[in-house]
């Protein structure tokens, strides 16, 4: 450590001439600080771009890849409190006609006679069985172990709670309630071996036990729903059913009269889901366009600390928003990208289910602004798009939505199918999807990601870099204001000598 000594001898202020030396010694320091910030604001920039296209891709892939959620129908029927229904995507636009003489019933046994059924009832660890049919004939054999020393609502809850025997069960008044979860005339409960004889017996049923079969008689039979559909007669085990992807639900008989069921396809979501497509779409470009093309303001570099301290924060805010500006002026990752997108929005669409007059936007209403200042944005012409759609649904999906693979023949006849990369196989939101993919992996490698290590990335590479010069340099620095110091302090006492030999020889002639 230098030994600094002020200027008691010349009477300078040597501090202030030091700190005025090295501010002049700092400037290259100032511009390798401004350089980092720079390059983090850039990286910052670089991430808020891939947030915006992850954000995009996330909305495709919510709203635009699913069939369900995009090709939806519309159903109505003219009696709701009767017949009700709901349409699969791959259902037809129909009309059908169904009357409804019987609905569907659940099967129950009620006891005969009060449960005698008691904790003492098993003393040991019992395994029962039992052959259960639901009402649709799908027979289940189950075995259930009844623990030592149960209760009755011990033994009903554990009826209750087993899925295979699909019955619920309890006690009101001594006797015993069972019945059947789900609805049809073919139910029935057998009791497989004496153990499952003795646990019933004892709860009431001993006389509701037919002595040759072992099933249990029911209190009330099980009904299956029976119904006219299109002038068929015909009946369903359950109130709930499905006849050519259209699920029709029964809940009430219709008196003699006909309900009409009418599938459509549900135009007004296609074109919900279209519309907020193109503007998501165009809010994406209209951002991206804005990197590209937003001033550099060279002469605005990162302020310092100690140009900050002149400043007010309103000042500064403005200062550092024009140097900020331009940081992905003209990139090239960007700019590549956005042709992509341009290219695979108007490339016509030749995979699965393609329609040769609905397979280009501008077949379905969208085409790319007149306006140039609009860089390329989309503009919808709703009544053409809807007129699209009501004529061919499915290939406006397809068009959209198709397939991202490719089957190809070989010549022995055999068969591959793979990923495709952006093709006119695959439909435009998928096209999308895959460049966005391209270009997001293009950023990282560039600018990373909030869990890359400076080292993953090659700004993060130039950061490391900066960050070990000025290392290098502010230890240089020191060595450089340590110099001044000992030439300081080496004249204040050059000085401080010279003043005391003069003090002495003024003694001496005195």
């Amino acid at each position: 450590m230098v030994t600094r000594i002020g200027g008691l001898a010349s009477g300078m202020d040597i501090d202030t001439l030091v700190n005025d030396l090295m501010k002049a010694e700092r400037l290259p320091l100032d511009k390798l600080t401004q350089k980092k910030q720079i390059l983090e604001w850039q990286r910052d920039d670089y991430r808020s771009m891939n947030t915006l296209l992850s954000d995009f891709d996330k909305y495709i892939f919510d709203n635009m890849t699913m069939q369900k959620d995009f090709l939806k129908k519309t159903v109505t029927s003219t009696m709701p409190d009767a017949v009700t229904a709901t349409a699969n995507t791959a259902a037809g636009n129909v009309s059908t006609s169904i009357s409804v003489s019987q609905l569907a019933t659940s099967a129950n046994w009620i006891s005969p006679n009060k449960s005698t059924y008691s904790e003492s009832t098993f003393t040991t660890d019992t395994e029962i069985e039992l052959q259960v049919t639901n009402g649709d004939g799908t027979v289940k054999d189950v075995k259930l172990t009844v623990k030592a020393g149960s209760t009755l609502d011990d033994v009903l809850k554990q009826l209750s709670s087993n899925k295979d025997l699909g019955i619920s069960a309890f006690s009101e008044n001594g006797q015993v309630v069972i019945a059947k979860n789900d609805t049809g005339s073919k139910a029935s409960i057998k009791l497989m071996d004496t153990d499952a004889e003795a646990l019933f017996k004892s709860l009431g049923f001993e006389s509701a036990i037919n002595p040759t079969t072992k099933e249990l008689t029911a209190t009330t039979a099980g009904t299956d729903a029976k119904f006219n559909i299109n002038g068929l007669e015909t009946t369903r085990s359950s109130n709930t059913f499905t006849i050519n992807n259209v699920n029709y639900t029964l809940n009430d008989v219709t008196n003699g009269k006909t309900a009409r069921i009418s599938v459509a396809t549900d135009t007004d979501n296609m074109v919900d889901k279209i519309v907020q497509f193109v503007n998501k779409y165009n809010e994406m470009i209209e951002k991206i366009n804005g990197e590209l093309s937003e001033t550099r303001y060279r002469s605005y570099q990162p302020l310092t600390n100690e140009e900050k301290e002149g400043m007010t924060e309103k000042q500064i805010e403005l200062w550092e928003e024009k140097a900020k500006s331009g940081l992905l002026k003209n990139d090239s990752i960007l700019t590549g990208t956005l042709t992509k997108m341009r290219t695979a929005m108007y490339s016509p669409y030749s995979g699965t289910g393609a329609n040769s007059e609905l397979n280009q936007l501008a077949q379905i209403g969208i085409t790319t602004s007149s306006n140039f200042r609009d860089n390329g944005k989309l503009t919808i012409d709703e009544t053409k798009l809807r007129a699209a759609i009501e004529k061919d649904p499915e290939a406006v999906f397809q068009l959209f939505s198709g397939s991202t693979k490719v089957t190809t023949t070989a010549a022995d006849g055999t068969t591959t199918t793979k990923n495709s990369t952006v093709s006119s196989e695959m439909g435009i939101t998928n096209r999308l999807r895959s460049i966005i993919n391209d270009t997001v992996k293009s950023i990282e490698k560039k600018a990373g990601k909030a869990t890359s290590t400076n080292q993953q990335f090659s700004i993060g590479r130039n950061i490391v870099d900066i960050d070990s010069q000025i290392t290098r340099f502010e230890a240089r620095l020191l060595q450089i204001e340590d110099r001044y110091w000992r030439q300081f302090t080496a004249m204040e006492k050059a000085i401080q000598q010279a003043n005391s030999q003069s003090t002495y020889l003024m003694q001496q002639f005195a």
